[in-house]
């Protein structure tokens, strides 16, 4: 393809962006057992996570809200100014003419379909995008136009690039694209990575890398930094500008985690290309969908003793779909257990409170959903369109 660069200029970006991983890593490595230190004395533990007067207060709430969960939207039904739909794994996105309106459901995916349905999941996954999206805007520009909902964010129309920068900092994970299930299976080279022998899951990297995927209907694909430009998927400038602007969020992401007690393990970015021509960070950031995240102050201990690290994710989820059913292959899952869906919707709500120190507000319910957020996006509309 014209004006892109040969697989040897390629291949000496990604040296001397990997040079400046590694070195960001040793640093950050340093910092990590410093801090590590001060929070096993006096920071995040599980009793937290696990026993508290605000977890009763919103374990009670999400038990009765399971059945007021917002697991489909139909705003192009009754909103004109909505020209279209099209339905993601987690947002449904409308097409407003010159904006985009992404509402959040309480749709739970992985393994490349919907699980369930969680109670304030949409609600707390955008309040926590929207706190990442300020605190990361001299990082990465992102696309963000307004919020009129706890459910919903107005975006910039841009030109979305069709793959997933996942950055990761562990050999960790349990799904078919996981690090540590292709490193198990003896793949030293991942998406371009050459992975050192002897590591065991769970283990920290010897730097932060990039484990790009396409964006498939269906399901996830693994691909190299040099595949993506020889498909076409992105020009050489555009990728190694969106790299490195996902391996910074992530380093600045793992900072600003590590300083509230966890370890952000990995995680994924979007980005997409504006009228202008820049390169802006859409979708989510940072949040406990699109990442996964340990309590740091046992990590080091529960490693050395080969045990699993105490996870404040839906890796929990996972494992219990992997125990009951095949997620990849059976057409019919198995129904979460309730204590199951409640604990999840408690975690997303106990992350965003560490991190962002304010409290998640508990929705009210006497509204129905659907109908507060076709009010509250017909009236942003209205006035953009002004």
């Amino acid at each position: 393809m014209a004006g892109l660069n040969t697989p040897k200029s390629l291949a000496s970006s990604l040296y001397s962006i990997n040079k400046k991983n590694v070195a960001f890593s040793k640093r950050l490595a340093k910092n990590w057992i410093v801090m590590a230190t001060k929070q096993q004395e006096d920071g995040l533990s599980l009793n937290a996570l696990t026993s508290s007067e605000r977890r009763d207060e919103v374990m009670i709430a999400a038990k009765s809200s399971l059945s007021n969960c917002l697991s489909e939207t139909n705003l192009h039904h009754t909103i004109p100014a909505l020209k279209s739909k099209t339905r993601g794994k987690v947002r449904d996105i409308y097409d407003g003419g010159d904006y985009l309106v992404l509402v959040t459901t309480d749709r739970q995916s992985a393994f490349d379909r919907v699980l369930a349905s969680i109670p304030f999941k949409g609600q707390v996954l955008n309040d926590t995008s929207l706190w990442w999206f300020n605190q990361t805007n001299h990082i990465a520009p992102n696309a963000i136009i307004a919020v009129p909902d706890k459910n919903v964010t107005i975006a910039k129309k841009c030109v979305v690039f069709p793959v997933e920068f996942v950055v990761r900092g562990y050999v960790t994970g349990s799904t078919d694209t996981s690090l540590w299930t292709v490193y198990n299976n003896g793949v030293r080279n991942y998406c371009g990575n050459a992975l050192p022998e002897g590591m065991v899951k769970n283990e920290r990297l010897p730097a932060n890398i990039i484990t790009p995927t396409t964006k498939a209907a269906d399901h996830d694909v693994p691909i190299t930094p040099q595949e993506i430009v020889e498909q076409g998927l992105m020009s050489q400038a555009d990728y190694d500008e969106a790299s490195r602007k996902a391996l910074s969020l992530f380093e600045y992401g793992q900072r600003v985690a590590l300083e509230h007690g966890v370890i952000l393990v990995d995680t994924k970015y979007e980005f997409g290309k504006g009228a202008d021509g820049s390169v802006l960070l859409i979708d989510e950031v940072h949040t406990p969908d699109s990442s996964r995240y340990w309590l740091a102050h046992s990590y080091q201990a529960r490693f050395q003793n080969g045990l699993e690290p105490e996870n404040v994710d839906k890796e929990f989820l996972r494992l219990w779909f992997k125990d009951h059913c095949n997620p990849y292959e059976d057409k019919v899952l198995p129904h979460a257990p309730q204590e199951l869906v409640t604990e999840l919707a408690w975690r997303y709500i106990f992350l965003f409170e560490t991190i962002t120190k304010s409290r998640f507000q508990i929705p009210d319910t006497t509204e129905p959903i659907h109908d507060r957020i076709a009010r509250n996006v017909s009236h942003a509309l209205a006035s953009l369109n002004n």
